[in-house]
This record gives C-alpha cells, sequence and structure tokens, in this order.
C-alpha cells in the first residue's frame, strides 16, 4: 500500500451559467489488487461528509465509487461506465434519495505507478430533486 496525494475536482456544468466548481485535496492509500487499483481516503468537513472513507475502484476504464461512514445512512455506491446507466440510492443526513447516472465519458491515464489523472463527465438525477451534468477530475500524486 503506498501514500498518495489526491487532487479532486468537481465541476457543475450548467448551460447558461458559469460551472460551479469544488477542489479537494486530500492524503490517500493506493494499492493494487488483481486487475483493480485501489483509491482510499478519508473525507472531511470540506467535503460535506466527515467521518466517512471513499474507495475508488478502478478496473480498466470503469469506476466504482463506494462511500462508507457515520452515521451508516451516509453509505453510497456509484458505478461510472462509458455509455452505460447506473441506478441506485444517495444516502444523505436526511434520507436515501433514488439516484440515477449516465457516464458520457471516462478516461483514465495512470502509470504503472498509478500516478496520473482519471477524468469524468456524467449526467445524474435525483429523483424529484435535481438533473444536472457534471465533470469530476481525480489527480493521483
Amino acid at each position: 500500500m503506498k501514500d498518495i496525494t489526491l487532487k479532486i475536482v468537481g465541476k457543475q456544468v450548467f448551460e447558461d451559467a458559469e460551472e460551479d466548481q469544488i477542489e479537494f485535496i486530500t492524503e490517500g492509500k493506493l494499492y493494487e489488487k488483481g486487475d483493480s487499483l485501489y483509491l482510499i481516503y478519508e473525507e472531511s468537513e470540506f467535503s460535506g461528509m466527515p467521518g466517512c472513507k471513499t474507495s475508488l475502484k478502478v478496473t480498466g476504464n470503469c469506476l466504482r465509487m463506494k462511500r462508507l461512514g457515520t452515521p451508516a445512512s451516509l453509505n453510497t455506491a456509484i458505478e461510472f461506465e462509458k455509455g452505460k446507466r447506473y441506478t441506485g440510492l444517495y444516502d444523505t443526513p436526511y434520507g436515501a434519495i433514488e439516484m440515477e447516472v449516465l457516464t458520457n465519458f471516462i478516461e483514465r491515464n495512470l502509470d504503472s505507478e498509478g500516478k496520473g489523472t482519471i477524468d469524468i463527465d456524467y449526467n445524474i438525477s435525483l429523483k424529484g430533486l435535481a438533473e444536472s451534468r457534471s465533470k469530476l477530475n481525480i489527480e493521483v500524486r
């Protein structure tokens, strides 16, 4: 298991307005198991999910995000794979919301050490609340 630094930039894309962006830098761990690469880090106050641990499993051009937290009601999993639709529940402190994610684009540019970037462009729908297009850039250092 290697120590890494992760820089995560999330952008919400609006048709007629500027993008809304959040940037998060944190320490984490990286390890390989089989043909998958795992990136693990602790969420913080800044990310809005203190007490949660996030695991990113990267296999080929597929990324599965799993977030486990305290309270347990914050547990969430999302899978990003180009052209595929993922449905599940997005847990919040106020209850679970039905979620649908459609990945428009995913690109993995990681070297043999696991360093580099992962870019994802996706549409997300939280049933009855919001629909938006988002971009996620994960830089592994």
